[in-house]
């Protein structure tokens, strides 16, 4: 037995670097071969804590909302999504797994927190791999790496004995953060832009009126060149039809708001092209970008211009008169859902 770091370490537990550690590497390069950036795994992230929020049926949009038992539940979501995602084969599709995934061969333990290292480590896991995940939705971050589980490195919660805490778990002592792989560290989570708003907007579009559809307009009324998901409309909207809301028809979004000058882009490739001929955001799957326009005019030289309508079109930039009507964007013969 020996000391490390002013801990008593037993023989057989010392923490192995996890450069050294073969199995946990080999985890490693195929999570890494599989979503090299990590796009995909934010994208998991992001649905996990919008079925969290769940807005279309509660209207909310912060995490702190949420009841506690729902946020501990995050952690089951997080496991099952990701396992849908990447197809791991888990204990549900082989008994002998004893642990959340097999991943090339090595059983691999699902760990998720909404801080870092906030990762509570249950006996069955210890001496295994972990995939250690956090996400935070007010700072937009994300991060998941992997992690040994020695239980050398590994203390009690809340001032408990060395024999973990009531729940029998563990958590990773400061001074052995260091043995976290990090896969991905930081990377942008998709921003939730309700939470994001300033208030004083925010309160304006929820504000707007008793109906999701005066809340629609008036989001689009005021939040330009800005890519817009459909996560929002369905929060605004509540209601199983929420991309309904955008759509041409009477009361709805693009045609009350073509009166005020406004135009809300879509997904579809000519509205891609006239959001990047305007110069302005262009919007993903399922997203939407407003902006108040104007027509071209003397001056407007050199100026990003989009033909619509056989007329060109700019953004009508603060201080400047949008037009009293804005022009009919192209549709399809049968206009989409995704706009």
């Amino acid at each position: 037995m020996h000391r490390e770091n002013g801990t008593v370490v037993l023989p057989g537990l010392e923490p192995v670097l996890q450069s050294e550690d073969t199995e946990l590497e080999k985890v490693a390069r195929h999570l890494l071969a599989t979503d090299p950036d990590g796009e995909a795994f934010g994208r998991v992230l992001r649905s996990t804590i919008d079925q969290l929020l769940d807005g279309e049926r509660t209207g909310r949009f912060d995490w702190r909302t949420l009841h506690k038992t729902e946020k501990t539940h995050a952690g089951t979501l997080v496991e099952i999504n990701l396992q849908r995602a990447f197809k791991f084969t888990s204990h549900t599709d082989d008994s002998d797994i004893h642990m959340d995934y097999l991943i090339e061969g090595v059983e691999v333990d699902c760990k998720f927190s909404q801080r870092p290292y906030g990762w509570m480590i249950p006996p069955e896991a210890l001496d295994e791999v972990c995939l250690v995940v956090w996400a935070d939705d007010h700072q937009s971050k994300w991060s998941a790496g992997l992690l040994r589980a020695h239980r050398s490195s590994l203390a009690e919660t809340e001032g408990k004995t060395k024999k973990g805490n009531r729940d029998g778990k563990f958590s990773l002592t400061k001074e052995h953060r260091h043995l976290v792989r990090w896969l991905w560290e930081s990377a942008p989570l998709r921003e939730n832009l309700l939470l994001h708003l300033d208030a004083p907007t925010r309160d304006r579009i929820m504000e707007a009126g008793s109906s999701g559809q005066a809340k629609v307009n008036e989001l689009f009324r005021l939040v330009h060149d800005t890519r817009i998901d459909r996560e929002v409309i369905r929060t605004l909207a509540r209601q199983y039809d929420y991309m309904a809301r955008i759509r041409e028809g009477r009361s709805r979004a693009r045609t009350v708001l073509r009166g005020e000058g406004i135009i809300i882009l879509g997904q579809d490739t000519e509205h891609r092209a006239i959001a990047r001929d305007l110069g302005g955001a262009v919007p993903g799957r399922g997203e939407f970008v407003a902006h108040r326009v104007r027509l071209a005019g003397p001056g407007d030289e050199g100026r990003p211009a989009a033909v619509i309508e056989g007329a060109a079109w700019v953004v009508a930039l603060p201080g400047e008169q949008a037009a009293p009507r804005a022009p009919r964007l192209p549709v399809k013969k049968k206009e989409t859902a995704d706009g």
